[in-house]
């Protein structure tokens, strides 16, 4: 668990300080949310990154996650402007899985 908020740490720092110096939006708290779903879907790909978890219990729990962040962001802003967060998400969360198919073992976490 202190890995994969490790994850959602450097995940988050990261894309906030590339979006915020090399595509300034001019919204700060939208550079924000964006940084934190990009976070997010480091941190529970890395978590969800276990035999313990069938294929099933994490597709549901990053729709979960998904949904969370849609409905954070439509509160906070507008439809609009939480859909990119999804995009990001499932961007980031596909991409991790894919590197890990790569490896003999099929994980990260070794």
């Amino acid at each position: 668990m202190k890995k994969a908020l490790l994850y959602f740490l450097l995940g988050t720092v990261l894309s906030f300080l590339i979006n915020y110096f090399f595509y300034s939006s001019e919204n700060i708290g939208l550079d924000i949310y964006y940084a934190v779903a990009f976070g997010v879907a480091w941190g529970i790909a890395y978590y969800l990154d276990t035999p313990e978890f069938t294929l099933a219990k994490k597709m549901g729990l990053s729709f979960l996650a998904m949904g969370i962040l849609v409905l954070v962001g439509t509160l906070i802003f507008n439809l609009e402007l939480a859909i990119p967060s999804i995009l990001k998400f499932s961007t980031v969360f596909v991409a991790y899985y894919l590197i890990a198919s790569f490896r003999a073992n099929k994980t990260l976490r070794n």
